[in-house]
């Protein structure tokens, strides 16, 4: 069976792939879709209720919440599919090249990568986005960056669990060379589990106002949570909702993509 019948066998999968389609079409179609600027400020309005002119409500500077969750799509595809990108390629390079090539560059390559992790996230990411200045670029490369080290630690863990296997054993004992050992046996293996690692990622910081971001929405929402909670909370959802949608597509491609299931009706 191919990879394509299980995913589609897979009901929450398509779900989640549902769910995308329609995040990328709003991002796609933001100007056509949003009702109104996401931009323009009514202070005689701020803080509106779902309702009427507002079908989502307002935010605190008069601002329809609808039309910036519309155009905040944008940057979350962009910093949660590019970061998660940066970190999965990045940890897959540096991790294959410590696990399958052991020794010294092994020792250097993993120092290194104990030491990102001694930071704290939140301030490893600040510490980039501070260096590299404020917009959403700069704060998917931080986020990408960020997750380097974990993927490596992976990765690095799995290609020294398959590198001693007896396939690879026996495979590397036929003369097949390092390209080949990667390509067919060890990587093959490694990219299933990644994928669920790919998923939706955001970090609310870096993105200057009066950018549409879910993340600088709940934040500015959660000082008018008693008053005002769908300031705060249509945007959550909205993050709650992508979230989702990209773990489930993950979880049915790590499904779909695992060698163990070919062949398989």
């Amino acid at each position: 069976m191919s990879a394509w019948a299980r995913f589609r066998r897979n009901r929450l999968a398509l779900l989640g792939l549902a769910l995308v389609v329609v995040l990328a079409l709003s991002a796609a179609l933001a100007p056509w879709l949003a009702p109104h600027d996401p931009a323009r400020q009514s202070l005689i309005e701020k803080r509106a209720t779902p309702g009427g002119k507002y079908l989502l409500g307002a935010d605190e500077f008069g601002r329809d919440i609808l039309s910036r969750v519309i155009y905040g799509s944008r940057v979350a595809l962009l910093v949660g599919l590019l970061s998660a990108a940066i970190a999965v390629l990045g940890g897959l390079l540096l991790g294959t090249v410590a696990g399958f090539t052991g020794g010294w560059l092994d020792a250097v390559l993993m120092r290194g990568i104990e030491i990102l992790l001694a930071f704290p996230y939140l301030l490893l990411a600040l510490a980039i986005v501070a260096a590299l200045g404020p917009g959403a670029l700069n704060t998917t490369i931080a986020v990408g960056i960020w997750g380097v080290p974990a993927v490596t630690r992976i990765v690095r863990g799995s290609v020294l669990a398959l590198r001693e296997t007896e396939y690879v054993g026996a495979a590397r004992a036929l003369g097949a060379p390092a390209p080949a050992l990667l390509g067919r046996h060890i990587l093959p293996n490694i990219i299933p589990g990644l994928i669920v690692y790919a998923t939706l990622s955001f970090l609310g910081l870096g993105v200057q106002p009066p950018t549409a971001s879910w993340g600088l929405m709940v934040s500015t929402g959660r000082d008018v949570l008693l008053i005002a909670p769908h300031v705060a909370t249509v945007p959550g959802l909205a993050i709650m909702v992508a979230v989702l949608a990209f773990n489930l597509v993950g979880d049915g491609l790590r499904d779909a993509l695992d060698p163990r299931l070919r062949g398989h009706a």
